[in-house]
């Protein structure tokens, strides 16, 4: 290819400044330029229309958190309309969840209030106690909707979630990708995006708006989360709002057969309905196993939990002292669609951690104070997590209500006033930065989607609705197609495949030394200054992978940064150089936001504190 074919949106002032650069060395090979192909579109983006709608508000995402945030926004009396990149209740992590926690003071040995404290012993302080309780109070309600639309009685769950919006007549639109938050004088007035399947570009204009959108990853193979990919997270940081929970980590495991499969990895079943939990509090899915690897490169066959080497590991990620707590009624229904574990009913299909039911490690130690000498387990892997394969199936992902936008209050709303968030897509710190209570991340978007469709509609019934100006629909309409309209770029894949092999390693994204940490940061940077700018489509699935692209490269610089800010080693962040606990320093949630200038931006927000203007900025 010849220089000719790179469309006029790159300049030749500023191409010559790359080429010349050492970014530039790197992108020009002997053949040309590495990577860089003509753009063969195979439709023309100056024949796509424009499709305007309006409503109070407009939910976005098709899952448990959307249904509820849809259904009881409309029962409180609003407006609303529903938008999915995939279908309803079928795409996400939807199809995964398989267990649903339902408090039931009549079944439980402990109270709400000692399930609080409990999960905050776990959590090492990191959960917000607020959603924890709000979560635990209104969880057997929502299990109570569920039953009566039918969840329980498929293992796929678009019909019982098809009832209550058809019911409802709640307009939804399927396969329709928003890459675009709207915000004008301060507050949000819309959305922007395009349909998958028809040439169309949307724009919503909308009173209130609340992302239920999941959270993402890096695309890798094992996790049901191969079309998430952080997309609400990085839209509303792009106006404005505070974003946190970057630098933790999930651990699900993986498995070697049918690595991409929508599996169940706590149960090894495919189709099996969902049932219920109830208290059962673990310190779970975090970089025990990682950590092994990174230790002995144990092969897959000798990392489960109680084998030799595993017991002898120094040093590594340590587990509270909680003591397990189940519930003392295990009755059918507790069990509901769940094999029993050894003959016994009523468990969570879980091997026992080193032989010993219910002891949960040691507790926290404070800086100095290194855990798991030679011969000791505490690098043995969580409940659930052994003899499969180490965590990092879900790469890019961090532990369930962790991440996300940052809550202004208990009603889910963020730091723009109308814009709201409920699931994965709020960084409620429900559970904390670590799974704490099995089924607690179905049951708890749920909730925080009722929520947020209660308060959402609230909100709506005392604002004005506001238009959406044609010189900004005309930006965002450019900015949407900019990948279709490029003569010549980077495809996603290709710029997909350069980012996995920077962030999935297990020495970048799990096991954390400022050194490598940096060098992976400068790749990523990369990406966002020389690559992101220049990516193609020839289509519009292609279009839909090219924003997916550039939102995982935003949350992988997210992601590196606060992982460097966070100086010590907490649940499921471990800092190599860093090892322990600093609770002197860090008792605190890292907010990230973007600059006046446009630069990421990051604070510290003490423990269960809400974000004020006084957080401490660093």
């Amino acid at each position: 290819m010849t220089l000719s074919n790179v469309k006029n949106d790159i300049s030749r002032r500023r191409f010559l400044g790359m080429a010349t650069g050492a970014a530039g060395l790197a992108m020009l090979s002997t053949s040309g330029l590495s990577g860089w192909a003509s753009n063969v579109t195979k439709i023309d983006p100056a024949k796509l229309t424009n499709s305007e709608h309006e409503t109070d508000v407009l939910v976005i995402g098709g899952g448990m958190a959307g249904l509820f945030a849809a259904v009881k926004a409309h029962d409180a009396g609003a407006k609303v309309l529903m938008v999915s990149k995939g279908r309803l209740g079928s795409s996400g992590q939807t199809p995964f969840a398989k267990g649903i926690f339902a408090y039931d003071a009549n079944n439980e040995e402990v109270s709400i209030d000692e399930f609080v404290e409990k999960v905050s012993a776990s959590a090492l302080g990191s959960n917000n106690q607020a959603y924890t309780r709000q979560m635990a109070e209104h969880s057997l309600a929502r299990v109570n909707e569920l039953r009566e639309w039918g969840f329980f009685d498929s293992p796929l769950y678009n019909n019982s979630f098809s009832k209550p919006i058809s019911e409802r007549n709640i307009p939804l639109i399927e396969r329709l990708t928003i890459t675009h938050l709207i915000k004008e004088n301060g507050k949000i007035v819309g959305a922007a995006g395009f349909s998958i399947d028809e040439q169309k570009v949307h724009f919503f204009k909308a009173k209130s708006v609340i992302l239920c959108t999941g959270a993402g990853g890096f695309k890798p193979n094992g996790f049901p989360i191969c079309d998430l990919t952080h997309d609400g997270t990085i839209m509303a940081y792009n106006i404005g709002a505070k974003v946190t929970g970057k630098e933790w980590n999930d651990g699900h495991p993986g498995q070697s057969t049918n690595a991409a499969a929508c599996y169940d990895g706590w149960h090894g079943m495919f189709d099996r309905k969902p049932g219920l939990t109830g208290v059962e509090i673990h310190h779970d899915l975090g970089v025990d196993l990682n950590y092994i690897v990174y230790k002995t490169g144990n092969p897959v066959q000798s990392m489960g939990p109680g084998s030799e080497k595993n017991s002898s590991v120094e040093g590594g990620p340590y587990r509270p002292n909680i003591g397990q707590q189940r519930s003392a009624k295990q009755g059918e229904e507790r069990s509901e669609g769940r094999p029993p574990r050894d003959g016994r009913e009523g468990d969570e299909g879980r091997p026992p951690r080193d032989g010993r039911d219910g002891e949960e490690g040691r507790p926290p130690r404070e800086k100095g104070d290194r855990p798991g000498g030679k011969g000791s387990d505490e690098g043995g892997a969580p409940p659930g997590m052994g003899g499969s394969v180490v965590g990092g199936s879900s790469a890019g992902m961090a532990i369930h209500k962790s991440e996300g936008l940052v809550p202004i209050n208990e009603k889910c709303e963020s730091t723009i006033p109308g814009l709201y968030a409920a699931g994965d897509a709020l960084g409620s710190y429900m559970a904390g930065a670590i799974y704490t209570q099995i089924g607690s991340s179905l049951a708890g978007s749920a909730v925080q989607g009722a929520v947020a469709g209660e308060a959402a509609a609230e909100y709506s019934s005392k604002v004005a609705a506001s238009g959406i100006s044609q010189e900004k629909m005309d930006q965002i309409r450019e900015e949407i197609l900019a990948p279709l309209n490029r003569e010549a770029g980077y495809s996603p894949a290709w710029i997909t495949q350069t980012l996995q092999g920077i962030m999935i390693p297990n020495f970048i994204l799990y096991i954390k030394k400022e050194n490598l940490m940096q060098a992976a940061l400068a790749y990523i940077e990369e990406l966002r200054d020389y690559h992101m700018p220049f990516l193609k489509a020839a289509d519009m699935h292609e279009l839909r992978l090219a924003h997916e692209t550039r939102n995982m490269i935003i949350s992988a610089e997210m992601k590196l940064k606060a992982s460097l800010m966070r100086t010590e080693s907490r649940c499921s962040h471990y800092r190599l150089d860093y090892p322990d606990l600093d609770n002197e320093n860090w008792l605190a949630w890292i907010n990230i936001f973007k600059g006046e200038d446009g630069t990421m931006q990051f604070e510290k927000q003490p423990f269960g504190s809400w974000p004020t203007s006084d957080s401490s900025l660093i």
